[in-house]
């Protein structure tokens, strides 16, 4: 059904501020320091004609990685391409962790010669570290990790000590670029299978987790201390979900798992930030052996879909006031699903789940947004390796430059073809900006404007929601010669009434 919209920018009531690093994005560790991450689908894939599947077998998910997974060479956080771009986005966090992180061994003095000492699952050379921190320094960022804690550093029944994380946020500080923020582990509601010690409980997790607060409250007093970085647990549903008791979703994954507040009730430490991590379900890749955990393209504008993201931060609002009453909410991983991204991922129909989850965080409450990934895998705003820029780079390009930090009240419910969000002007200019997305894939929508305004369309190029290329106002975002950002130039659009398109986003300045 067709949605009629009439703005009144003039009487628009302030909710809050937001962070105005809010767009943020992750570095993987294994991008660091190379090894195995998803293999990439292929064109056919991409644009929807091949269809993905991977058989699954009896001995489980894990032996169906070896069809899943390449190992990948260190990213080069020296590229000037790379560098360019990532600057482009503006101040932002960047966040290295991930699995591996937590099974990583630090050697900055070289003496494992590249071999991997036992109860770890990879080496991090000082080379490396360095290349991250002067990536940070290059783009005016500022960074956030994890640290080791795996049976190499100590069995479940030794508490947890700093003699590796110490490396890290020794050689940091040395450097010129300390560590501003940390999580202690990446999703430790998994457990072992995160790559905790055999045998590990939420009660040495928490053990653990206060003696890495203290530990760096002492040393590093200017880091924040972040967490608990769950996923999963809480009631909360990846995917369409099922009626089966059983599963059929991403609990298969996690046999051992356990909520926010087996990690947090009890904990002598407080945070400073409360965090967890959000996908819509699995991919395309987990899908045959997850099928309840996997949205189809054909969902990936509807309304269940697009709120998955708001229903994570509804969920967790409560536990952030439980236990970090008044702080920010950070999503320390963020992306359309786990497993590498859809086939769609990196097309422009993900720019409306990534804008609408932009719009519809801020419009909850106030925090940081890390999106999986910057330049790794499907679901990347840069294609791994060659970087060239994705839909969604130019859709958070455009947020960061044009959305400001107050959030207003739309009092318009959100509802197909008129999610509306309302936001200051990034410029510092007296005025508004909205965010339009007309998620309807047959009607258009009409927006009624009481005054002119400059507008920015996106859509697929040649109407196709599953395009590699987006335009704006009907010109393709491409990079131009020595990788120059084409101009993102808004049309005046004057008074009156305004027809945005089916599958269309749309920011008005006014």
């Amino acid at each position: 059904m067709s949605q009629f919209i009439k703005l009144v920018p003039d009487t628009l009531k302030p909710l809050r501020e937001v962070n105005p690093m809010m767009m943020s994005y992750n570095v993987e560790f294994a991008e660091v320091t190379g090894g195995t991450f998803w293999k990439a689908y292929t064109p056919e894939q991409i644009a929807g004609t091949e269809e993905f599947h991977v058989e699954p077998t009896s001995e489980g998910i894990a032996a169906m990685y070896k069809d899943l997974m390449q190992v990948y060479a260190p990213i080069d956080l020296y590229n000037e391409k790379l560098r360019g771009l990532a600057k482009e986005l503006g101040p932002v966090w960047v966040r290295v962790s991930g699995t591996w992180a937590t099974k990583t061994y630090y050697d900055f003095d070289g003496t494992t010669g590249g071999k991997v000492p036992e109860g770890y699952l990879n080496v991090l050379t000082k080379e490396q570290w360095i290349g991250v921190l002067d990536f940070v320094k290059a783009i005016g960022a500022k960074l956030i990790v994890s640290v080791a804690n795996c049976p190499g550093l100590h069995t479940a029944e030794e508490p947890w000590h700093p003699s590796e994380a110490e490396k890290l946020f020794s050689l940091s500080k040395e450097y010129g670029v300390p560590i501003n923020a940390a999580e202690f582990t990446n999703e430790p509601n998994m457990m072992e299978e995160t790559g905790f010690p055999k045998g590990y409980t939420p009660a040495h997790y928490r053990r653990d987790q206060d003696l890495f607060f203290t530990w760096l409250r002492k040393n590093y007093p200017d880091c924040i201390c972040v967490g608990p970085s769950t996923t999963g647990g809480d009631n909360i549903t990846f995917g369409k979900g099922s009626s089966d008791k059983q599963g059929g979703g991403i609990e298969q994954l996690m046999s051992n798992t356990c909520n926010c507040d087996d990690l947090l009730n009890g904990t002598t430490e407080p945070l400073d930030v409360f965090s967890y991590h959000y996908y819509n379900g699995v991919s395309e890749r987990l899908a045959s052996v997850m099928p309840d955990a996997h949205w189809s393209a054909e969902d990936a504008a509807s309304e269940p879909y697009l709120n998955t993201a708001l229903n994570f931060c509804r969920t967790y609002i409560p536990l952030r006031d439980k236990y970090v009453p008044g702080a920010e909410m950070w999503v320390t991983e963020s992306g359309d699903a786990g497993g590498g991204g859809d086939t769609w991922a990196s097309t422009y129909l993900d720019v409306l789940r990534t804008l609408n989850e932009l719009g519809g965080f801020s419009s909850l409450t106030n925090g940081v947004i890390f999106h999986n990934t910057l330049a790794s895998s499907d679901y990347g705003f840069l294609a791994r390796e060659v970087f060239d820029p994705r839909p969604n780079y130019f859709a958070v390009l455009l947020w960061n430059r044009l959305m400001g930090t107050t959030v207003y009240d739309t009092a318009e419910p959100i509802r197909e073809g008129a999610h509306i969000f309302a936001h200051s002007r990034k410029d510092g200019k007296d005025g508004i900006v909205y965010l339009i997305i007309n998620n309807s894939l047959t009607d258009s929508t009409t927006v009624e404007l009481p005054k002119a305004a400059w507008r920015y369309t996106l859509a697929g190029a040649d109407g196709n929601l599953r395009a590699a290329v987006m335009t704006l106002n009907g010109q393709p975002l491409v990079l131009g010669e020595n990788n120059a950002l084409p101009e993102l130039k808004p049309e005046e659009q004057a008074a009156g009434t305004l027809e945005l398109a089916p599958g269309t986003c749309t920011f008005l300045v006014m």
